[in-house]
């Protein structure tokens, strides 16, 4: 008889927050050898979450076999000052053995405060019994600073509420979060120093795309350059081949003149960043719940990828992105919206309306991102153990 290694069984808990939901860890609690980046740690998340799947459903594992549902976050006290929690996000491929560390996932950020709360991760006296606790996150993938307003009640994280959130059936509590000074680690909100840059790609010719690096960096083009309206749900794009890739080899050409990769052959294994999306004037459309939109709900259309696919509603950090384009004159998001000095915008995506506020200055002639805001939900969905087999990792 052939024996077996048997299976791990590590503490998890696995959480919604705003439109995505993944599998959180405390790393105090994964397994020794994983408690460190490198391999053994991809292969350990890899397996929790069912990947790489030739079939695409991730049914071994935890994994919702979309961009949205395929993610892990590992936290840990914080020994920064000023910072209560350090949040490490991983995003693993659905098909592929990659789980991509480059960026972050600003839906998920809105559970992580609730989690660090639940797990003590925050000292006590810094959680109010009722009120609001000001959970200060250390952003480890992107090396930023995030502040959640974490509702509470009786002593416990306040998860149930009346908020409501495009791309959520059921209301929650409102989580308030705050990404301050977005930018890239070296302050440049806009890479190339343009608000507008022509980008040359093959098959479409010249067009113009706005390069943002604020939340994630992410490649904004007009819907109209590439024949689209900016009205498209879920499946006008990804039941599309040929507009997946017509995206994908946009997003390569824009991580290329990012300086992202050096090689156009490198945004295969960086899947997460950067983003690529398209913008456009309002205009009224039925969203995928089919809740009616009208133009006079929104100031500008926005569609965005992820991970090849169009996102059925809007990803966190490009949600910081659009903030940060929209307050920044110029830019394709801004211009979209109506142009001028704004603070805040309101975009259509699939799955309804999102606000989102942002600010930027002028700072020796260059575009600083100050900070940018939204408010989302999160709640525990089931907490407890995930078991692995002890030999995959």
């Amino acid at each position: 008889m052939t024996h077996y290694a048997p299976q791990a069984k590590i503490r998890a808990t696995y959480m919604r927050g705003g439109t995505s939901k993944g599998v959180f860890f405390c790393l105090r609690d994964l397994p020794e050898h994983a408690q460190v980046a490198g391999q053994a740690r991809d292969n350990l998340l890899l397996r929790v979450i069912g990947s790489p799947d030739p079939y695409g459903k991730q049914t071994d594992g935890m994994g919702g076999a979309t961009s949205s549902t395929s993610k892990t976050v590992i936290l840990s006290k914080s020994d920064k000052q000023d910072h209560d929690v350090d949040y490490l996000f991983g995003q693993v491929s659905i098909d592929k053995p990659i789980v991509d560390w480059s960026g972050n996932c600003g839906n998920l950020t809105a559970a992580v405060g609730a989690f660090a709360i639940s797990n003590a991760l925050i000292d006590a006296d810094r959680v109010p019994s009722d009120g609001v606790a000001e959970v200060r996150i250390w952003q480890a993938n992107i090396n930023k600073t995030i502040i959640a307003h974490v509702p509470m009640s009786n002593g416990e994280v306040q998860e149930t509420g009346c908020f409501e959130l495009d791309g959520v059936t059921f209301p929650a509590a409102e989580v308030r979060v705050e990404f301050i000074d977005p930018a890239a680690s070296d302050g440049s909100v806009l890479p190339t120093a343009n608000v507008v840059d022509e980008l040359q790609v093959p098959g479409l010719g010249t067009i113009e795309a706005t390069l943002i690096n604020a939340g994630i960096p992410t490649i904004f083009v007009n819907a109209v350059a590439i024949g689209q309206l900016g009205t498209e749900l879920q499946g006008d794009i990804n039941r599309d081949p040929d507009k997946l890739a017509m995206l994908e080899n946009i997003r390569a050409h824009g991580a290329l003149k990012m300086g992202l990769i050096s090689e156009l052959e490198e945004a295969k294994a960086r899947q997460h960043t950067p983003k690529v999306a398209y913008v456009a004037k309002p205009h009224a459309y039925v969203s995928s719940s089919g809740k009616p939109i009208s133009s006079d709900d929104i100031d500008l259309l926005v569609r965005a990828m992820s991970m090849g696919q169009l996102h059925h509603a809007m990803m966190g950090t490009a949600a910081v992105a659009i903030a940060t384009a929209s307050a920044i004159p110029g830019t394709l998001v801004n211009l979209a919206a109506g142009g001028g000095e704004r603070e805040r915008v309101v975009f259509g995506h699939p799955s309804g309306t999102l606000s989102v506020s942002g600010t930027a200055a002028k700072v020796d002639g260059r575009w600083t991102a100050l900070k940018a805001g939204m408010s989302r939900s999160a709640r525990v969905l089931m907490e407890g153990y995930v078991r692995v087999p002890s030999d995959d990792f």
